[in-house]
């Protein structure tokens, strides 16, 4: 079979699943043509007032706190016309007292039929479907801010952005919103608390933007304008938000929970054992600008299981943190390389790294936010023994000062101690790092890190750095990093996917085209680009790893979406490998290039549907490695969503075969209250596995929790666990 048959045969079938599948369920609406260009000043500012009464919060902007606060307006296409006004108007007002910061939006919309709804459940993502966002740089730092925003269904979403980063909708805070959905317009009103928020001492001055996206025209405009490539987090370029005079807020929340437990392991003449805990967090306003939060016996009950994964290589496997304690102000802390290599990484703390499974915390406090000019962060974990685990106490300490045009410099350390009567003298580890970043205009950012760690019984290059240069503008970006992790970098409390030492260098260069011809033709843009990237390892050792990704993004403008590529993977084993259970790759170096598609359909309809097929080389052998995905949508209160990965091995050395499938079903009741399942098959492990959670939300992640766990064998022994769980979390807002 020749190469072009290879390449054609899994992009004919994707494209015949795909089709099949997602037929569009909803006539589409090309964009309007492109308006007159928007007349934009330098730097924008939005005016607010200070009222004496406060508006009630109904989605309906009749108060008198609204009649005479000044129109907000003026929204800039960054997509797909960037420069052009918006196709329909938006109008802001921002007023405030002693106690909140008051937003009201009017979002005229001459056909509130072709509204599209995704999902109704807080904090789901705004970004394929009607939505309005605002972000607020409450020091005007122009790197850090605050994001609240809302959909036609009324949800509440709130993120956080650090350094220039994507906005990190883990943060839970407690505010509210309203939205009623009229003839010709949808209207969100706000309330975000002053304790909510860290500020500045007034006169404040803050940075500012708004967005309102229309998936319909795939229409994402802004108020300050942005250049296309650039989201709600660019802060450098925002706005400013002026007349603010507030005071300084006082901030004491206390949340308390209970819970009850019931849990069966399957194992001859085992009970099923009963339990009951108690617990809860604070939150105490040190000052305007700095948050005190404290935790004792630390409870994740609420929280959905890990999506499980197959592992057919070396690296190790990095599951994302879910548990909200580590996730608020977890941008303040990241330091590293992200998924590669990071210096803190909170899933060391109260998760076992071998079996997975809960160590008990006895609790801890985290201290963050600003002190002058510089972020700081202070937090310390103590956990309890766990079987032949001794207790460990954890100490983690940042420092950070934003600079001029995107440029920042920061430190951090972190320490791990053995504690208890199961800890030795030598139970400890450390890690120190610096890092930072440079800004050269507008379109080229210089950042890296260095770093070194300490352990007893190691000796070897016990550091790491790497540095990054990144060019990009509206039609090009490229990038050059080059860094160096030793053998015996080995930060306990952080996360190195590839141990063992390398050198790492990768280099890349995206284009993005769009022209008029290409409308025609119905696409909306074209993306090719390539990068390469290669792990050798120290003093001649040879090759770790390889990587070629040469791709071809096709983005039609009713949402559909193809990728092409030619992919290679190499991999050099310094001794043999057991890829799967008596199949024993031998030392070598071993990969080649393979092709790889993927296409999926319009995720705004109410059926999507995604196909990605790979098929060639493979260490010493091939393979062909579908993956499937569904998901049914039900005017954004119901969703099923059913992804398959399957894997066809070949290599001399033995074949086999793996699968992994999961399905996620929700129902929105309302915004605060779902029910979801997540079923996994893993056969792998020869288990199927189910987690059933229903949240009854009240503010900021409190309110009522059950959760049911099941997981049963699938080689005729049954059931291996099951679990029941009810957990209820209350906030007193003392102040309030």
């Amino acid at each position: 079979m020749s190469l072009l048959r290879i390449f054609l045969a899994p992009v004919a079938a994707a494209a015949f699943v795909v089709v099949a599948v997602a037929h569009p369920a909803i006539a589409q609406q090309p964009p309007p043509a492109p308006g007159p260009a928007a007349v934009v000043p330098e730097r924008k500012l939005a005016p607010s007032k200070r009222i004496q009464t406060a508006p009630v919060i109904d989605g309906v902007l009749d108060d008198a706190a609204w009649q005479d606060a000044p129109i907000i307006s003026g929204f800039v296409q960054a997509d797909p016309f960037e420069g052009m006004a918006a196709s329909e108007e938006t109008e802001v007002r921002v007023v405030y007292d002693d106690d909140a910061v008051y937003v009201g939006v009017m979002l005229h919309d001459s056909d509130p039929s072709q509204i599209v709804t995704t999902d109704t459940r807080r904090d789901s993502n705004l970004n394929q479907q009607d939505s309005f966002q605002m972000v607020f740089d409450t020091f005007h730092d122009l790197q850090n801010g605050f994001v609240f925003g809302t959909n036609p269904a009324g949800i509440e979403y709130d993120a956080q952005i650090r350094n220039l980063g994507e906005p990190s909708a883990e943060w839970d805070a407690s505010w509210e919103v309203q939205v009623q959905v009229l003839e010709n317009a949808w209207v969100a009103e706000f309330r975000l608390p002053l304790r909510t928020l860290r500020y500045a001492a007034p006169p404040q001055r803050w940075g500012v933007n708004f967005r309102r996206h229309m998936p319909r025209y795939r229409e994402t405009s802004f108020w300050a304008p942005l250049e296309r490539i650039y989201g709600i987090n660019r802060l450098s370029d925002a706005g400013q938000l002026t007349g603010l005079t507030l005071p300084a807020p006082r901030n004491l929340k206390i949340l308390p929970y209970v819970v009850g437990s019931a849990n069966r392991n399957f194992v001859p003449n085992r009970p099923t054992d009963g339990d009951g805990e108690w617990g809860g967090d604070a939150k105490v306003g040190v000052t305007p600008s700095l948050n005190l939060d404290l935790t004792y016996n630390t409870d994740f009950a609420q929280v959905e299981v890990d999506t499980q994964q197959i592992n057919l290589s070396r690296l190790n496997l990095r599951f994302p943190e879910k548990r909200g304690f580590f996730l608020e102000n977890s941008g303040l802390f990241r330091v590293g390389m992200g998924n590669e290599l990071d210096l803190f990484f909170t899933r060391r703390i109260g998760i076992d790294e071998n079996t997975g499974g809960l160590v008990p915390i006895v609790g801890g406090g985290r201290l963050s936010g600003r002190v002058g000019s510089l972020n700081v962060g202070l937090l310390n974990m103590q956990t309890e023994e766990f079987g032949f685990t001794p207790a460990n106490n954890f100490t983690t300490a940042r420092v950070s000062q934003e600079l001029g045009n995107r440029s920042s410099v920061g430190a951090i350390f972190v320490n791990r101690t053995g504690t208890g009567s199961l800890a030795t003298d030598d139970d400890w580890n450390r890690t120190w790092g610096v890092d930072g970043a440079l800004g050269v205009g507008d379109r080229v950012t210089v950042n890296g890190f260095a770093a070194r760690t300490k352990t007893p019984g190691l000796s070897g290059r016990e550091y790491a750095y790497n540095t990054n240069f990144n060019y990009q503008d509206d039609r090009h970006r490229s990038l050059f990093e080059y860094g160096v992790t030793g053998e015996d970098f080995n930060p306990e409390v952080g996360f190195v996917q590839r141990p063992g030492g390398y050198r790492r260098v990768r280099a890349g260069f995206w284009e993005t085209l769009r022209s008029e011809r290409i409308r025609e033709w119905g696409f909306r843009e074209f993306l090719p680009h390539v990068w390469y990237r290669r792990f050798d390892r120290l003093d001649g050792g040879g090759l770790h790893t390889a990587d070629l990704h040469m791709d071809y993004y096709w983005d039609w403008e009713d949402g559909y979406f193809l990728s092409t590529g030619l992919m290679g993977t190499w991999e050099g084993f310094d001794q043999p490998f057991e890829i799967y259970p008596g199949v024993i790759v031998p030392p070598g170096d071993h990969g080649g290039l393979y092709f790889e598609t993927e296409l999926y359909s319009d995720r705004r309809q109410p059926v999507f549907g995604r196909v990605q097929y790979a098929v060639g080389s493979f260490l010493t052998g091939s393979q062909h490695s579908p993956t499937f995905q569904v998901t049914l949508r039900d005017s954004g209160r119901f969703t099923l969503d059913t992804t398959w990965n399957y894997r066809s091995i070949s290599l001399p050395e033995g074949s086999f075969v793996t699968n992994l499938a999961n399905m996620r079903v929700t129902y929105n009741f309302t915004p605060l209250i779902f029910v979801q399942s997540l079923l996994q098959y893993n056969d792998r492990t020869n288990r199927f596995s189910t987690n059933l959670r229903f949240h009854w939300l009240d503010t900021a992640a409190t309110g009522l929790f059950v959760v049911y766990n099941d997981t049963e064998g699938m080689d005729g022994l049954g059931p291996v666990n099951r679990t029941f769980i009810v957990k209820y979390v209350r906030q007193f807002d003392l102040f309030n």
